[in-house]
């Protein structure tokens, strides 16, 4: 039995990382997948290659800085597939030096993705799991969220926003039956999504799977269940 089978999720920052690792685990356990992202030739590809192993998913463009893309993007789901399951917000950037060295258009352009983006994402989706008597959301926060170091003062600011974001939903959406985790990883190989699981273990670097299983155990919580936090961490990682 597939633990997501009728199941309607849309993933952000999915054309590559570990939004495409969640979008090709969400699908092969029986999901249909909106894969979202601001380049539409890499959400094609990923959906290919969701459907070329038998899955469902859909290619959706949308730069989640901008309000009215995002208002699309959850809009064309809803007319498509007539509700929202599972939100993965994953769209995110790195970005900042020092604090002293970086400049207000670098701030901006952090938070523009990782904050404003995020928000944008939960309203829409929220306002849509209120209409139809739940749903789940997922916000990719960071290590980073939980803690800080000298030169990611901008990039870890605004995980610690999406935390923020997280823990406020996650109440106010108990009473409607919307579940809200936030899930932080440490260094994660993004760019072996492609390679060979033989590839993936010889990194140092978390395998962008580890954090799909995450995802896909906290979408398979039983309707009783939520988990608030979880951080996935390089083993002797130093934090």
């Amino acid at each position: 039995m597939k633990r997501l089978k009728d199941r309607i999720a849309i993933v952000t920052g999915s054309s590559s990382g570990i939004g495409k690792a969640i979008a090709l685990r969400f699908a092969q356990e029986g999901a249909t997948v909106v894969v979202a992202a601001r380049r539409l030739y890499k959400c094609e590809e990923t959906v290919a290659q969701i459907e070329a192993a038998g899955g469902t998913a859909v290619p959706l463009q949308v730069d989640v800085a901008d309000e009215s893309q995002v208002e699309r993007l959850i809009g064309e789901t809803v007319r498509r597939f007539q509700r929202l399951d599972i939100l993965v917000n994953n769209a995110g950037i790195f970005g900042g030096r020092r604090l002293a060295e970086t400049s207000t258009e670098a701030f901006d352009e952090v938070m523009n993705t990782n904050v404003r983006g995020t928000f944008f994402c939960c309203r829409a989706a929220f306002a849509q799991m209120k209409k139809q008597g739940g749903g789940t959301i997922l916000n990719m926060s960071s290590v980073a969220g939980v803690q800080a170091w000298s030169g990611t003062g901008t990039y870890s600011a605004s995980k610690h926003a999406i935390m923020a974001l997280s823990k406020a939903l996650a109440d106010e959406g108990r009473a409607r039956r919307i579940k809200v985790s936030a899930i932080c990883p440490g260094g994660v190989a993004d760019d072996l999504v492609d390679a060979s699981a033989e590839e993936r273990a010889d990194s140092e670097k978390i395998d962008p799977f580890d954090i799909a299983e995450t995802a896909l155990y906290l979408a398979c919580l039983g309707p009783r269940a939520v988990v608030h936090q979880i951080v996935v961490d390089r083993i002797g990682a130093d934090w």
